[in-house]
């Protein structure tokens, strides 16, 4: 579906009382919810029917005793680059090329530190702000969210 198409109905959702609207065009299907509780819009783009794919949770092991150890989430300490958009994160700009950064490596405002791939454009992320790679937060081809950390830059 075009881009300038699904920007129209994400308007005359948000414009109008219609809480729920889906589009079915060609193979393509869209589904816009409009819920009082979110700031904004919810799309989803579903697969053509024949293309779905099933999941089925793992069922967890028999007579397996849970975890005991408290999960303790740790704070990078330094300068947290985080993902503007949804996509998958790819470290080199093809596959077999280099890395754009390791850890260790300097960097300037404005470097290149990865790709993100979204909706089959590949968007450079730079850096803005000087220092050193201290971590690499993400594995190549992982899928990314808006807002996750990605790099530590100290």
């Amino acid at each position: 579906m075009d881009l300038r198409k699904l920007k129209t109905l994400i308007d005359l959702v948000a414009e109008s009382d219609i809480a729920e609207l889906e589009v079915t065009e060609g193979e393509s299907k869209v589904r816009i919810v409009k819920s009082s509780a979110m700031p904004q819009n919810q799309v989803v783009m579903m697969q053509p029917q024949g293309m779905q794919q099933h999941y089925q949770p793992a069922a967890a092991p028999m007579g397996a005793a849970p975890a005991a150890a408290p999960i303790v989430a740790v704070e990078p300490s330094g300068y947290v680059v985080k993902s503007p958009m949804v996509g998958t994160f790819y470290r080199s700009s093809a596959p077999g090329s280099p890395a754009f950064v390791e850890v260790g490596a300097t960097v300037k405002e404005g470097d290149t530190l990865c790709i993100i791939e979204a909706m089959k454009l590949l968007n450079e992320i730079d850096s803005d702000k000087a220092g050193v790679v201290t971590q690499i937060l993400v594995e190549n081809g992982q899928p990314v969210e808006f807002g996750q950390p990605l790099f530590v830059i100290g």
